[in-house]
């Protein structure tokens, strides 16, 4: 593993298994993603950035490091812009080799984001960052991050470039890079690095800058609508290490969520004193001694939850779209459970999308209390004292 125990082992659309049994069809199976549920509609754009500051250790000799991002926001006049895919399409095509599938067997879901549709102003807007896993990408977990766009958050998903299969304009197309001894370590710092280059970048689109490389046009209504002084942060597996990183080392974030992942580096003694919530699975307490540790050097709000039946891939898109995918590839519904757990799809969606949102609402907002202790709408959902 690259820098985190616990990262992403399952890439997030389709297992590992992916292709064993699949073979070609005459019309592709189309998955599909659950619509999210608040008030508004969702509206998203990606923007290239590049940080001249730093040096990307993986790139080209003395290259910046380039990243992209997507903005997810609450929209207006939302139908009269068309949704984007879940990849775009040369990551797409390449994720489909990756993982042994026919071409033209399997299409990736549209998602419920509308390509550059104006932002609504329900008053400044908190913000949320999304750090993946290890090789995964930005739009791994769209089921929770349209969710809380479509309840009044700006969320930004950012992909880690060298730790995720990531397309950049053009249709270039970036790798995962080989581990190797001193690559975790690297990567570590680097996505550290890359969230804090994005909150500095999220202060200059508030103020009306465009800080994409390519000039790429933005939504209207970002400018004086981004409230940074409400922010928070989650990830999954590899981006539940860098959530608690990144809190040790900018206090600009607010709040933050480890999703199923470990804690590595000082932030596991010297602790956190801002609220922080645990989503396990495969991750624990009782199984990761650090991150015991760093629990026990918490010094606010704190919350440990388990999503009874869960295994690491119930956490994400994974949870709906392999269901999906089982019977074009052959799996059984015990290959199935082996990558998402026993948990009904439906349930593990309700439960992503529940806990964050009231984690962000209680901590950014100062309103609900679904995370005041056990609740009968979610039974599955185990508070660890």
């Amino acid at each position: 593993m690259r820098f985190s125990r616990l990262a992403a082992v399952v890439p997030l659309a389709v297992s590992l298994v992916l292709g064993t049994g699949a073979t070609a069809t005459a019309s592709p199976l189309v998955l599909t993603l659950p619509p999210p549920t608040g008030p508004h509609p969702v509206g998203t754009t990606a923007l290239h950035l590049v940080d001249h500051a730093r040096h990307d250790p993986w790139g080209a000799p003395e290259s910046p490091r380039e990243l992209m991002i997507s903005l997810w926001y609450p929209a207006r006049d939302a139908n009269r812009h068309p949704v984007v895919p879940w990849l775009p399409p040369a990551a797409a095509a390449r994720y489909a080799v990756d993982n042994g599938v026919a071409p033209g067997d399997l299409r990736v879901p549209d998602t419920h984001g509308h390509d550059g549709a104006p932002v609504e102003r329900c008053g400044r807007l908190p913000v949320v960052l999304y750090s993946p896993g290890n090789d995964s990408f930005r739009s791994a977990n769209t089921v929770v991050v349209e969710e809380l766009a479509s309840r009044g958050y700006l969320v930004v998903t950012i992909d880690h470039t060298h730790d995720a299969l990531v397309e950049f304009p053009g249709g270039r197309v970036s790798l995962p890079v080989p581990d190797g001894p001193d690559t975790g370590a690297a990567m570590a710092e680097a996505r550290v690095a890359d969230v804090r280059f994005v909150l500095d970048q999220l202060t200059a689109l508030d103020a009306g800058g465009n800080p994409d490389v390519d000039g790429h046009p933005l939504p209207r209504g970002l400018r004086g609508g981004i409230d940074l002084a409400r922010v928070g942060m989650f990830g999954y597996s590899a981006g539940a290490t860098t959530t608690a990183a990144t809190l040790f080392a900018d206090p600009r974030v607010r709040a933050g969520i480890g999703v199923d992942g470990a804690v590595t580096g000082p932030v596991v003694t010297a602790g956190l004193d801002r609220p922080y919530l645990l989503m396990n699975a495969r991750a624990s307490r009782q199984t990761l001694p650090d991150l015991a540790t760093f629990w026990s050097n918490l010094r606010g709000w704190k919350r440990d939850i388990t999503l009874t039946g869960a295994a690491h891939g119930s956490y994400g898109d994974l949870a709906v779209l392999l269901p999906q995918a089982a019977p074009l590839l052959g799996l059984d519904q015990a290959q199935v459970e082996a990558e998402i757990g026993t948990v009904a799809p439906a349930r593990s969606v309700a439960v992503q999308r529940a806990y964050p949102a009231a984690f962000f609402d209680q901590h950014l907002r100062r309103s609900g209390h679904l995370l005041d202790g056990p609740s009968p709408r979610f039974p599955e959902v185990v508070f660890t004292p």
